[in-house]
């Protein structure tokens, strides 16, 4: 009787092998990587938004404070959202959204400059490569120095 052996480890390898085999994946190492870096990345982003550039802006705007425009649900005028959330009133906070958005489209910016200037630099790197790239070889019978996608060399006439 002639057992099969790749059934019998198939068998045994059950649920925590097949999970052991998934996690190994290369694809699945390098989405756990790539995710780590990014939030990594994403508190530099942060901190160049909010730190640098938004300072700038407020500065710009005459420091305008988006996070205390909202609308109280209950009729009542709250002079800051803080003031209406201690009241415990319900409140529409349209300015902490436009706040919102406002960061994500500069974390996008600046992500996008980072992006491309990275993509330039790759780019200037792979040319100056491709520019330092050989244009001749060495014959292996007669030695002479001669184009590098020749087929024969023209001083030997051998076929390379």
């Amino acid at each position: 009787m002639v057992v099969d052996k790749t059934k019998a480890v198939e068998k045994t390898k059950g649920f925590a092998g097949e999970f052991r085999e998934f996690i190994m994946r290369g694809n699945v190492m390098d989405l756990a990587v790539g995710v780590i870096i990014g939030g990594a990345f994403q508190a530099i982003i942060s901190s160049l938004v909010n730190d640098i550039i938004m300072p700038v802006i407020s500065f710009i705007t005459g420091g305008i404070d988006f996070n205390n425009w909202f609308i109280a649900l209950d009729g009542s005028n709250y002079s800051t959202l803080a003031a209406a959330q201690e009241a415990g009133a319900a409140t529409l906070n349209y300015g902490t959204f436009i706040t919102a958005v406002i960061n994500f489209l500069l974390m996008a910016l600046v992500i996008f400059c980072i992006v491309k200037s990275l993509n330039k630099l790759s780019e200037k790197i792979k040319k100056d490569e491709e520019e330092a790239a050989p244009t001749t070889k060495i014959c292996p019978k007669c030695k002479s120095e001669i184009n590098i996608e020749a087929t024969k060399c023209p001083c030997c006439t051998s076929d390379l």
